[in-house]
């Protein structure tokens, strides 16, 4: 294959490119690049075959530096899923075999696949996740009515709380969302990631009409928030947060909506609610209450020092606990200097 390896940030026509494919998510642009890149340093080595201006196989990559971690291939960091296309699948073997080489060039321990089950079934998994993606097309009345009772119900109730909704695509917005994103993730036991990483996401996606927030506002307080992307007919859900003590209205019920229906009503098809933990009931009770299908995502890692893909890898939650006892002040601090070696 005739493979070229390339960096899409400085590619002039990139975003046609992946606009053209209806293999491409958002994650497959260079806005994401950009806010992986100039975040954490990362640089991207997107493999590629392109002919007559048509991009016939994909596999994007980024080449962690860390110091902490060592140094790695991931498709994509930080990226709910990213799966490779490709025109043939008996072109995949040649493709791993050429990241593989170029991997052991560039010093990688690992090269790690968020997605490909398509063309890695038959190896084994390093992680499992869960999708749910909506169809929405057609009138928003009707998109209603296939929700669930109790998803119905909860969007009503905000409503008649008095929640009220706001869409944004301004500093401010992103900034206020930040905000909330600290205190969810500390009820996680997670660290939050650093503000210039929204910084970021502001400058390469929201200032550009790629994305945008809502925020959800009780009694003039901002309780609530979400951030979106779209590229093409897709839209995503990216992050979430919202403040515990107000739960109780279901504000976030009402921003999932309100996004909803503007995506519909603008002319897209699918609506993604992200990535969920496989074992997490509760949210994969949430996201199929709103009619969405729901599938399998699957994550490989490959080893290259002992050259053979790696088994699932269950993660100890002792450290969620600490962290969930952690100044929020300091936390930022670890979410901060941690993340770039996260990826």
């Amino acid at each position: 294959m005739e493979l070229e390896i390339i960096n899409p940030i400085y590619h002039k026509k990139w975003d046609d490119l992946v606009l053209n494919s209806k293999k491409c998510s958002f994650f497959h642009t260079s806005a994401w690049a950009k806010v992986l890149s100039k975040s954490y340093d990362y640089s991207p080595n997107y493999f590629t075959i392109i002919k007559n201006n048509e991009l016939k196989l994909l596999l994007p990559v980024m080449d962690i530096r860390s110091y902490l971690t060592g140094r790695r291939g991931v498709s994509l960091t930080f990226t709910d899923y990213c799966e490779p296309f490709l025109e043939k699948e008996e072109q995949f073997p040649e493709l791993l075999d050429t990241v593989i080489r170029h991997g052991k060039k560039k010093g990688w321990k690992t090269i790690e696949f968020r997605g490909g089950g398509d063309f890695l079934h038959d190896k084994p998994v390093s992680a499992k996740y869960l999708g749910h993606t909506l169809d929405i097309t057609g009138i928003t009345d009707k998109i209603f009515s296939s929700f669930r009772d109790s998803t119905r119900r909860n969007i009503n109730k905000a409503v008649n709380e008095g929640v009220t909704i706001e869409r944004s695509e301004s500093l401010q917005s992103v900034q206020d969302f930040y905000r909330l994103h600290c205190l969810t993730r500390k009820k996680h036991g997670l660290p939050p990631q650093p503000k210039f990483f929204f910084q970021n996401i502001y400058n390469y996606i929201i200032s550009k009409n790629k994305g945008f927030v809502v925020l959800a506002s009780f009694n003039n307080q901002i309780i609530a928030g979400a951030i979106f992307f779209h590229h093409g007919h897709k839209a995503i859900y990216k992050y979430g947060a919202s403040d515990e003590s107000f739960l109780r209205l279901r504000a976030n019920n009402l921003i999932m909506w309100e996004a909803i229906k503007w995506y519909s009503t603008n002319g897209y098809k699918s609506f993604c609610f992200g990535r969920s933990d496989y074992n997490d009931k509760g949210l994969r009770q949430y996201k199929n209450g709103w009619g969405s299908v729901e599938r399998e995502i699957y994550y490989y890692k490959y080893d290259i020092i002992n050259d053979k893909f790696m088994e699932i890898n269950n993660e100890s939650n002792i450290s969620k606990i600490y962290l969930q006892k952690m100044p929020l002040k300091l936390l930022q601090v670890v979410g901060h200097f941690m993340y770039r070696h996260m990826g």
